[in-house]
C-alpha cells in the first residue's frame, strides 16, 4: 500500500492520504507494527497534508512525529534529525521563523554535529 501511496502522492495527494490512513489503520488492527514503521507512515501522511495545503494539520502531526522519534531513538539519531527537518519545513511554511530558529539552534544542529560530524 505504501508503494501505491508513493505513486499517487505527487499528483494525487488526497488519494495517497486515503491509502496511507487506511494502511495505518489496518496495520495497527491486524499487526503490532514497530513504532519506527508507524512514524514513517505518519511522516508520509504529513507530507500529503502539506501537499494538499493543510499545513496546520501537517504541523500538528510533524510535532507528534518528532517528539515520538526523540523518545524512541534519541535526538542524535539520523532518522530523528530527518523528522526534525520535516518539522522545520512545516514551521517555515507557516512562517513561524522564531520556532524554526530555536529548533535548529537548540536541538537539530547540535544533534547533527554530534551524529554526522561538523562538515
Amino acid at each position: 500500500m505504501e508503494i501505491l501511496a508513493a505513486a499517487l502522492g505527487p499528483l494525487h495527494p488526497g488519494e495517497a492520504l486515503q491509502v496511507l490512513e487506511t494502511y495505518l489503520a489496518l496495520f495497527r488492527r491486524y499487526q503490532s507494527p514497530p513504532e519506527n514503521v508507524i512514524l514513517d507512515v505518519k511522516a508520509n501522511i504529513a507530507s500529503c497534508l502539506n501537499d494538499m495545503g493543510r499545513s496546520d494539520e501537517a504541523l500538528v502531526l510533524q510535532r507528534e512525529i518528532y517528539a515520538s522519534a526523540v523518545a524512541l531513538r534519541g535526538v542524535s539519531h539520523e532518522n530523528t534529525i530527518r523528522d526534525g527537518y520535516n518539522l522545520i519545513v512545516s514551521l517555515f511554511k507557516l512562517r513561524r521563523y522564531e520556532e524554526v530558529t530555536t529548533l535548529l539552534r537548540d536541538q537539530l544542529l547540535p544533534a547533527a554535529r554530534r551524529s554526522l560530524g561538523p562538515n
